[in-house]
């Protein structure tokens, strides 16, 4: 249990780390719909890592953009799993990792096999 307290208490000091200098660089407003965040609406803002790589925060926040927590979701709903990316964005991200499509092809093989005539014994 200490294990995953001191985890989640790091994390959270990380996160606190390039939230914080994040909204000192930017403005607070969402990089994405443009509204604007003050007070207690603050909290709204969260920061997003561009390369999708939590651990990539330079001091200068060139790999981050400030969105509000509905953009982000957005954001996030467009990874390559997901079936909103093109091709060529996809491209982007190299990891093979990131790329399983476990049952790619299933229903093109079944296709072959009825056009043929054939059926294949399991």
């Amino acid at each position: 249990m200490k294990i995953v307290a001191d985890l989640r208490r790091d994390f959270a000091l990380r996160d606190d780390g390039y939230r914080e200098r994040a909204l000192k660089l930017f403005p607070h407003v969402c990089g994405r719909c443009g509204r604007e965040f003050s007070g207690a609406h603050l909290r709204e803002l969260t920061v997003h890592h561009k390369d999708h790589n939590h651990m990539n925060n330079p001091p200068d926040g060139s790999n981050w953009e400030l969105l509000c927590v509905y953009c982000h979701d957005d954001e996030h709903q467009k990874s390559p799993n997901s079936g909103y990316h093109t091709a060529s964005s996809r491209d982007a991200f190299s990891d093979p990792a990131l790329d399983n499509r476990p049952f790619e092809g299933l229903l093109k093989n079944k296709s072959k096999d009825d056009a043929s005539g054939s059926r294949r014994d399991p």
